[in-house]
């Protein structure tokens, strides 16, 4: 297979410290000082001289991506400049609604990027976020409280991988595209329209020929939704480029509603057309590989799971073995709603549900192993998991292997 170029972590970081936050590094009753502790990690990523006023992107995460983003500053300075101690360095941050949600036991990641800003972001300790971000950093799983410096601008091993876009993306991070002339070649015949899903599902899928959906269907389905998501951000550049190049204006006045609107359609075409990506690419996986099963077909209660195997006929056949019938869902991304897929199949006992989450917390997969789901993750992401997750796990290949014992 034929590897998508990649970018590195490196083209936009030069390092990055995380570490647990303390009582009195939090806003709160217990500590009015807007710092966070300068320890020599915190020395390593910023150096030894004064730097005031660092543009800072402030962002707080909690377990369902609910988020605050805030710009402030950081200020990092030697607070005994000019006298005979020892140096004593400090890391004052502005006040803003991020750092006033922050609380003791957070996991804060102060990251300093190559163009010289700033960025903290702020996570509640053994969440989905967390495990993600210092996957994304190569910040090891540590004990309940620790500080640690990491050396990102010289490191040319992390790549911009599919685990790592997600991320990005999450944070609301751009990046460049190593392939971007040629992904604009292939969308040119779109012009400034949007095509169905399907169409750019099947665009992603030819781009990439080399592919091997029989051999390696993991590596497969991972590429395939890594091009989607190229081809889709460099059509909605072009898109939302020309929207703003002809204004928002309303008489005399600037069309607010219509600039939100705008923005809101852009948010939620995003959130929207992973889904049904997703979706286009397991059925284009699953119809290689010979399997019979049925797509958004009815089980009872009107529920609709996304795949049933092998098929609604078999499933409401009450003759038909239910051992040899298997359900999938599939999500991009999980938040709250994996426990969805836990009534969509009443016949079904234990439940199958593939995402590309990238480094889920132990705490919902430990429920979903206690409610009979079983998580389905593409080999290549499952890295980003814990070394007890992925014991558990099961990857595209074992579930495609799973469904044709079921059929014999």
């Amino acid at each position: 297979m034929t590897p998508i170029r990649h970018g590195y972590l490196s083209d936009l970081f030069a390092g990055v410290v995380a570490k647990t936050l303390t009582l009195v590094e939090t806003v709160g009753n217990g500590s009015n000082q807007h710092e966070f502790q300068g320890t020599k990690p915190f020395k390593s990523l910023l150096g030894t001289e004064d730097r005031r006023g660092i543009p800072t992107r402030f962002v707080w995460l909690a377990e369902e991506q609910t988020a605050l983003t805030e710009d402030g500053f950081i200020s990092w300075s030697n607070v005994r400049k000019g006298k005979p101690r020892a140096p004593e360095f400090h890391l004052y941050y502005s006040g803003n609604a991020v750092t006033e949600a922050m609380k003791p036991g957070d996991t804060a990641f102060v990251a300093l990027q190559q163009s010289g800003d700033a960025l903290v972001i702020v996570a509640p300790a053994e969440t989905t976020m967390q495990n993600q971000l210092r996957w994304l950093f190569g910040i090891p799983q540590q004990n309940q409280f620790f500080e640690e410096y990491r050396d990102i601008g010289h490191d040319r091993q992390a790549e911009l991988d599919f685990a790592a876009r997600y991320i990005l993306d999450e944070l609301g991070i751009e990046f460049e595209e190593p392939e971007a002339d040629r992904l604009d070649a292939l969308i040119e015949p779109f012009g400034l329209a949007f095509p169905k899903t399907r169409a750019l599902s099947e665009l992603a899928r030819r781009s990439l020929p080399a592919t091997l959906p029989l051999d390696a269907p993991d590596e497969a389905l991972v590429a395939w939704m890594e091009r989607e998501e190229q081809l889709f951000r460099r059509l909605e550049r072009r898109v939302v480029d020309a929207r703003l190049r002809s204004g928002f204006m309303a008489g005399e006045g600037a069309d607010v509603d219509g600039f939100l609107s705008f923005s809101l359609s852009v948010h939620n075409r995003r959130k929207s057309r992973a889904g049904h990506a997703l979706e286009n690419h397991l059925e284009a996986l699953f119809i290689a590989q010979k399997l019979r099963f049925a797509r958004g077909v009815e089980t009872e209660n009107r529920n609709k799971p996304d795949f049933l195997f092998p098929g609604q006929t078999n499933y409401r056949d009450p003759s038909f073995p239910a051992a040899r019938l298997t359900m999938l869902g599939a999500k991009s991304t999980l938040k709250d709603r994996w426990r969805q897929v836990l009534s969509e199949a009443a016949r079904i006992e234990t439940k199958h549900l593939l995402t590309m989450e990238p480094g889920v917390s132990t705490n919902q997969t430990d429920e979903m192993q206690a409610k009979r789901l079983q998580l389905v993750v593409p080999a290549g992401v499952q890295k980003t998991y814990t070394e007890s997750q992925r014991s558990w796990l099961m990857d595209v290949r074992s579930f495609i292997a799973l469904v044709e014992v079921r059929a014999d």
